[in-house]
């Protein structure tokens, strides 16, 4: 953890000065906060890991007590076996920048992870609070809330509000292995689980691509090597679409197919996309149509990450692409038909998502 396309940071305002602290860990399970401004090290907190573990190795900035981003998890695997991060702990922040008490709020050692990421945290109930969140929900109190009945294991997860009928948010989990499903569950239930001919989805993006259809869709990658075939989900979980992507992908675009995948509001339309790179290289970058999986746009690249987010203050999002040692970023450039919509940033969910996501992307 966090694998090779994660940060391993976090930037937040973790002491409430209304500027942005910047934190990241060592080797040496040492907890380093620094000042956004100019890098000057604020503190730095060695923490002890988990009885099992070879030490800590992702974190995430939380709201567990409701008093906003001055929370911490910690999260790792297991020093033998295959590794999965079934470990974590809760710290207040405001100890740890006190240095009084650096005893965790809680730990758990059977958390059903993701495979290949790291756990996300939201606020699934809109309480003010966030939940830990993986194949098992975990309440900001460390209590156990939901376990999916998977059989293999989750190659990705992702969080949003794929069906607004029901109250909150919900968690779209990926299966490998069993049946090869596609779960949706919130902190109460398991609301559906669905799979198409047991097809490993494995990778997947969640938006509005059919505004004509209530909630959320599904598009998911699926597991091929080569010559990948999505196929695409309603928020009821049925099918609504497939195709083959060598059938789509422009000319010249790598038979192996799409990676580094993420929804992006690129027209200020209602309808969203889905950003990409090739898979496998650096490669090209490309926005898509997720039910009929056509592709609108293609930026000639040598793209080695890729990261969609909303950084030009219309509402829309961008493209930022890293190409070696040069970070180019991807606006579009037609009037915004919507102006007066807010920034996707002042939507709680819309930043917790831009702090974690699904970084393994094979």
């Amino acid at each position: 953890l966090p694998g090779t396309h994660g940060p391993g940071v976090q930037a937040a305002d973790v002491d409430g000065d209304q500027k942005t602290e910047v934190l990241f860990l060592t080797k040496d399970n040492t907890l380093h906060i620094v000042e956004g401004v100019n890098g000057e090290t604020q503190k730095t907190i060695k923490l002890p890991s988990l009885e099992g573990t070879e030490g800590w190795e992702h974190l995430v900035v939380a709201n567990f007590r409701g008093k906003g981003d001055r929370d911490l998890l910690l999260q790792t695997t297991n020093a033998e076996g295959y590794r999965m991060g079934r470990y974590l702990a809760a710290y207040s922040l405001d100890n740890l920048l006190k240095g009084e008490n650096l005893k965790p709020l809680w730990t758990r050692d059977d958390f059903l992870a993701n495979a290949h990421n790291g756990a996300r945290v939201a606020d699934l109930d809109g309480d003010g609070k966030d939940e830990v969140l993986g194949g098992t929900i975990i309440s900001p109190l460390g209590e156990l809330l939901v376990r999916i009945p998977i059989k293999g294991h989750i190659d990705s997860l992702f969080v949003a509000d794929v069906r607004p009928d029901i109250p909150g948010l919900e968690v779209v989990a990926l299966e490998e292995g069993g049946g090869n499903r596609v779960f949706l569950y919130n902190r109460d239930r398991v609301i559906w689980k669905t799979h198409y001919k047991h097809q490993e989805p494995q990778n997947a993006a969640i938006g509005d691509f059919d505004p004509q259809r209530p909630g959320l869709e599904v598009w998911c990658r699926s597991r091929y090597q080569k010559h990948q075939k999505p196929f695409v989900f309603d928020a009821q979980g049925q099918l609504i679409a497939n195709y083959q992507m060598d059938d789509v992908a422009p000319k010249g675009w790598t038979e192996k197919g799409v990676e580094v995948i993420f929804p992006i509001d690129w027209t200020g339309e209602s309808r969203q996309l889905v950003a990409v790179k090739e898979r496998h290289k650096p490669g090209d970058v490309g926005i898509f149509d997720a039910l009929s999986g056509e592709f609108l746009h293609r930026f000639k690249e040598q793209a080695a990450r890729l990261y969609v987010a909303d950084v030009s203050g219309d509402w829309r999002e961008e493209v930022m692409v890293l190409n070696g040692n040069q970070l180019h970023i991807y606006s579009n450039p037609e009037a915004n038909p919507n102006l007066d919509r807010p920034r996707l940033w002042t939507q709680n969910q819309y930043r917790r998502s831009k702090m974690t996501w699904n970084y393994y992307s094979p």
